[in-house]
């Protein structure tokens, strides 16, 4: 009989089999004791309905991208603040985009828990030990048959593989556990190499793939399935060959095998191809997946904002057929409130990245484009009516609210200098995404979509460009098809393999803004420009302090400036590893430079 699996409210409060109160291994994560009913394994395990408590504690500590209560990350910033997407002007205490990274004063001392990523304060460690604590005990249940039983043990392994692969991308390689760990054991857990670590997600994926099923029904919605393990195996074999971890030149002068492969092998582009392959033959098999389409008027036609909201539904949605994996914490539509005061501290994307998004049919922004005497609306025709008519990709509006878009609370958003509530040192575009226009536009139960079927399509296309050696029919057919969805035209064809590179991390830009994309593809390709070269805003003018349709433009420099921008240090590219878990002794050792 299947049940729904509603792990979004439920909270281990038994299986108090282990006293954990002694563990040593992270600041958080390990070192604190979840159980406290007191409960032993065999009346925990005893059912099937009290050990998907065990699992639903796994799924709850996967990692979620979005301001909520789960997660303070950053100062309750957002990992796009540290790349050339967007600026943080909070300002506020312990908040780690101004204290840390503008300033570049972030070392293995100095974070306290406001920096991207900490080691041994993060809740991967969680999610892997409850992900062992079922995988070792799933076998006393008594009333699941054998099948259901290797089902939720696949869905184990896979809550352990995405808690290590969130890890392996901002560290390299790391303790690899496989056991849950006991208070009386020895605590030594020396750190994996890099290629260990890809192998021991990979292999996870591979595991847990055959018991898993392709899609799940809406009943239940949000269990991993067997498109979730092929997908992620291909994300991190994607980002494992790519340049900055797999060259014959090391990406840092202390770079080791901890941190990279130390060498080049083509090999490792053709295993992330054979992944693409092996998705691509499960979805031709199997369906089910599609991403949103726009819905045509009542004149058969499909206008920008039916473009918008395709894609709105792909990625803020629960349940579409573009949702590879989700990860939740709550059914409340208020959840993501502290996301929607984002923006409360003159923040904003820069213009840098809004010239990245194209003319509505798909061609370029120009880069010499004359903001004091534009030859074109860049935003908005106005016909009187708020907005006007959109003359750029639709997923710009939807990332970003760009001058005289209504935004968060129905009104114009205060991205223009004069407006009544205009934010100093707002770089002149506010987050759209995720904030969205009008409070009923939130009225829907949360998720963070970790994986969706547009980073597939990208990923394959990526892997088969680097693996050919130039981009072959099939990799331009997924690049232009996340395209068509938005209603743009496809690339130029023709292009060498570094051109199609430069089209897909374009795409991926425009496609993922503050999906937690950029600081990774920076970081992969070795993309050292973006986090040197200074960053701009737009001033805007508009013919009225709160409803403007109209407006004046002019380029100005971001404020704050980073340090980066003149002392650049590729040691960035890893986060640092805290003093205080390198001296337990257990056996992590320092990233390159730190």
């Amino acid at each position: 009989m299947k049940k729904s699996f509603k792990f979004l409210t439920v909270v281990l409060l038994s299986a108090g089999m282990v006293a954990c109160e002694g563990l040593k291994l992270g600041d958080g994560g390990l070192s604190k004791a979840p159980e406290t009913s007191g409960a032993n394994v065999e009346t925990l395990f005893a059912t099937i309905q009290d050990a998907d408590k065990v699992l639903a504690s796994a799924y709850y500590y996967l990692p979620y991208g979005l301001i909520s209560p789960f997660d303070s990350k950053m100062g309750t910033d957002i990992l796009e603040s540290i790349t050339d997407h967007y600026i943080s002007n909070r300002h506020t205490e312990g908040n780690g985009p101004n204290d840390l990274y503008y300033t570049g004063s972030l070392d293995a001392k100095n974070g306290g828990g406001s920096e991207a990523y900490r080691f041994g304060s993060e809740k991967d460690y969680s999610a892997i030990r409850y992900g062992w604590l079922f995988l070792e005990n799933a076998d006393k249940i008594k009333d699941a048959s054998p099948a259901e039983i290797a089902r939720k043990k696949a869905e184990a392994k896979m809550c352990i593989a995405i808690a290590y692969a969130n890890m392996f991308r901002y560290l390299g390689g790391v303790p690899l556990l496989d056991h849950a760990v006991q208070a009386s054991e020895e605590m030594k857990y020396p750190r994996n190499t890099f290629a260990q670590t890809v192998d021991f997600i990979v292999n996870l994926c591979n595991e847990a793939a055959p018991d898993l099923p392709w899609s799940v029904s809406q009943v239940e919605d949000g269990r991993l399935t067997r498109a979730a393990a092929l997908g992620l195996k291909l994300r991190v074999l994607c980002f494992a060959a790519s340049p900055t971890f797999n060259s014959n030149e090391l990406w840092h002068k202390d770079a080791d095998e901890y941190t990279c492969y130390t060498n080049y092998s083509a090999d490792r582009w053709k295993a992330a191809k054979a992944a693409a392959d092996e998705f691509m033959t499960e979805w031709k098999k199997n369906g089910y997946y599609a991403m949103v389409q726009a819905t045509p008027d009542a004149n058969g036609l499909i206008t920008n904002r039916a473009y918008r909201l395709a894609y709105r539904k792909g990625y803020y949605n629960r349940g579409t057929t573009e949702t590879i994996i989700s990860t939740r914490k709550s059914n409340s539509s208020e959840y993501h409130s502290m996301t929607k005061y984002q923006s409360d501290f003159g923040n904003g994307a820069s213009l840098e990245y809004a010239n990245k998004f194209g003319w509505e049919d798909g061609t370029d922004f120009p880069e010499d484009f004359d903001w004091e005497n534009p030859s074109k609306a860049p935003f908005f025709i106005s016909d009187g009516t708020i907005p006007g008519i959109e003359t750029r990709d639709p997923r710009l509006y939807e990332t970003l609210c760009v001058p005289g878009d209504v935004w968060n609370d129905g009104t114009v958003g205060r991205n223009y200098a004069n407006h009544r509530y205009f934010q100093d040192n707002n770089p002149g575009f506010l987050i759209m995404k995720y904030i969205l226009q009008r409070g009923s536009d939130r009225n829907v139960p949360q998720h963070w979509c970790l994986m969706r079927l547009p980073e597939i399509l990208l990923n394959a296309a990526e892997a088969y460009n680097e693996a050919d050696g130039a981009p072959s029919a099939q990799a331009y057919e997924w690049l232009n098809s996340v395209r068509a969805r938005v209603g743009l035209c496809p690339v130029a064809e023709g292009m060498n393999k570094e051109q199609f590179r430069k089209a897909l991390i374009h795409e991926r830009d425009c496609e993922f803004g503050f999906e937690e994309f950029r600081w990774f593809d920076i970081v992969r390709w070795g993309l050292d420009d973006a986090l040197t070269t200074p960053l701009h805003g737009l001033r805007s003018i508009g013919n009225k302090d709160s409803e403007a349709t109209q407006f004046t433009f002019s380029v100005i420099d971001a404020y704050p400036s980073r340090q980066w921008w003149t002392k650049w240090d590729r040691k960035w590219f890893l986060t640092p590893i805290p003093a205080s878990e390198v001296n337990k002794g257990y056996g992590m050792t320092q990233n390159p430079g730190w």
